[in-house]
């Protein structure tokens, strides 16, 4: 095992800046058992039985998906500057590896890397003089901003709305930041840019406060990106274009539906667009074969991992990621592609990703293994999605498309009942298709199916049994039952997971499991919010004392803000407007806290 110096060291010495830290772009390949699994001792004799067949590519490769896109010029910091980047994300100049990423160029970047071909091995050369004089540090716009402790819980919420709001505005030329049509609003902190999963629970909060402006204008901004890119990038950023996140997209367009001001057909391409990035070679496979996102299994079923086209490190978190490769045993480019793939699920990081063979203390993120696994959570969702584009195509007068879709969702119904629902666990769990079995990990993803009614009443009443006993915390549901450091682990709750878990167990009918989570959670919220006046990213859901806690672990400070914690505490509020978080105010907190 390397030291952290040395992994450094790799990346700053490499001769072409990029052997060690960051592999060349391709296209996306295919991984099967044999390419992964059998590099992790997985299945010693499985090379010919698993090997997956050649497929054609698309015509213009990822990230641009599109033939002919408009956007092929949209080339990440790492493909602009190469040997430049990696020797500054290496440097440590700045103390976030998303900082330089974000930064603007004050050059065209040929320019800026001629210059620094140049320059580079000079006398004296300073490479912190060099790039304060070509970069301008991204700013976030100056709303001074002060909470006020005078105002109750619920009007923080609605005054936070205008300080999270970007208008588009003249792009600057040859940065990281995506352009957009219509104002939108981030989740704050170093998250200045627009976030896909993150966007649909700030919606419900939107809507809570009456702000039907901005989830329109949000939901075609995504119908943009689609339209743009033929998927919705994990962020709005040129790093962001290799992978997406969670497909939510269908229940923004529900929101729609609910409020009757929109056709509910007004979105059916870019519905269909979207499923089609997450099948994309789905109907090439073979048995026991993968490509992209979609595995076929050995019995025929089809069903969708997380993913990424590139296997580099992350150039928002470079070197995090070139350090937690060169602490483990496995080829580099297999742990990059694998970090990149845990980064799709918004799940970054977790012992749900990490490997469940060695007993004892929670595994190194070094043995992540995303993509040998299928989730719950996704597939729950692509579930929805297909049953959604049925109904929607039906009503569109498209019998063909209907019936189609309709399959495809049977067919995944069936293989989510074969593979990934645990009856003794009374659990839905994920699915390692390397190892061809059920992940013994209980994680809180379990409760999608309930969310989007995948799951039949009995299912959901031994999910409700199972929650109470082993995932139900003092201060709301936990993600998980591990405490492994990372921030998607024990002792952390997020907000997404509370709206999930309330929704789903109230459309089951389990109203008091529903309102014991709202209750912790939201006394959770206030409590730290009578202290501090502000709403943070994650919390931790056992108390110091009286006192709530912001949420610690993962690869960066806790932020503040934030969208999605706003969000599902006004929509929160709202279902439950007798609860004393309504009134938190400073000095007076809820429940005691």
């Amino acid at each position: 095992m390397r030291s952290n110096r040395d992994a450094i060291r790799a990346a700053q010495d490499s001769p072409s800046g990029t052997a060690h830290a960051v592999p060349p772009v391709t296209p996306a390949a295919p991984d099967g058992p044999n390419a992964q699994a059998v590099a992790e001792g997985v299945h010693p004799a499985a090379e010919a039985a698993t090997r997956e067949p050649a497929v054609t590519r698309l015509p213009c490769p990822p990230p641009h998906r599109l033939e002919g896109c408009a956007h092929a010029d949209a080339l990440s910091p790492a493909e602009r500057y190469g040997e430049l980047f990696v020797r500054v994300q290496a440097s440590g100049i700045f103390a976030d590896s998303k900082t330089f990423p974000d930064c603007l160029p004050l050059a065209p970047p040929e320019e800026i890397l001629a210059r620094y071909q140049r320059q580079r091995d000079l006398p004296g050369f300073s490479l912190e003089a060099f790039v304060a004089e070509h970069f301008a540090r991204s700013t976030v716009p100056d709303s001074h901003y002060v909470s006020n402790p005078d105002q109750s819980l619920r009007e923080h919420i609605d005054s936070l709305w205008p300080v999270l709001t970007r208008d588009p505005i003249d792009h600057p030329p040859w940065c990281s930041l995506l352009p957009l049509p219509h104002p939108y609003v981030v989740p704050g902190g170093r998250f200045g840019e627009l976030y896909y999963w993150d966007s649909y629970f700030t919606m419900l909060g939107l809507e809570a406060s009456g702000r039907h402006d901005l989830v329109r204008a949000m939901a075609d901004n995504f119908a943009y990106l689609l339209d743009s890119y033929g998927l919705v990038p994990n962020g709005t950023r040129s790093y962001y274009l290799s992978r997406s996140q969670p497909p939510v997209f269908t229940l923004m367009t529900e929101l729609f539906e609910a409020q009757g001001v929109e056709p509910p057909h007004a979105y059916l391409p870019h519905l269909r667009t979207e499923h089609a990035f997450w099948m994309d070679g789905a109907e090439r496979l073979c048995p026991g074969t993968a490509h992209r996102r979609a595995v076929r299994l050995p019995d025929g079923s089809l069903l969708n991992r997380y993913w990424d086209d590139h296997a580099r490190p992350r150039e928002e978190s470079f070197l995090e990621d070139v350090v937690t490769a060169h602490r483990g045993d496995r080829p580099a480019h297999l742990v990059f592609r694998d970090l990149r793939a845990a980064a799709e699920s918004g799940w970054d990081f977790s012992s749900r990703w990490l490997d469940e063979s060695a007993p004892g203390t929670p595994a190194s993120l070094s043995t992540i293994r995303t993509t040998a696994i299928l989730p719950i959570d996704l597939n729950a969702l692509l579930w929805h999605a297909e049953t959604r584009l049925a109904t929607l195509c039906e009503r569109a007068g498209d019998a063909d498309g209907a019936a189609r879709y309709a399959a495809m969702a049977h067919a995944r119904r069936e293989a989510i009942e074969r593979h990934l629902w645990h009856p003794e666990l009374g659990a839905f769990v994920d699915y390692d298709w390397h190892r061809g079995a059920r992940r013994q990990c209980l994680t809180a993803a379990t409760v999608m199916p309930l969310f989007v009614g995948l799951a039949s009443d009995e299912q959901a009443a031994a999910i409700g049994a199972t929650l109470r006993a082993r995932l139900l915390a003092e201060g709301g549901l936990a993600t998980t039952c591990v405490r492994s450091g990372e921030q998607w682990d024990q002792p952390n709750g997020w907000a997404p997971l509370q709206w999930l878990a309330i929704q789903g167990l109230r459309r089951h009918g389990d109203e008091a499991l529903a309102h014991e989570i709202a209750d912790r959670w939201l006394s959770t919220v206030a409590g730290l919010y009578r202290r501090e006046y502000k709403l943070v990213e994650k919390y931790r859901l056992r108390r110091k004392g009286r006192h709530a806690l912001g949420g610690g672990g993962g690869e960066y400070p806790l932020q503040d803000g934030f969208g999605w914690t706003n969000g599902v505490v006004a929509m929160l509020l709202q279902h439950y407007p007798e609860h004393p978080a309504a009134g938190t105010r400073a000095g007076v907190g809820a429940n005691g806290n």
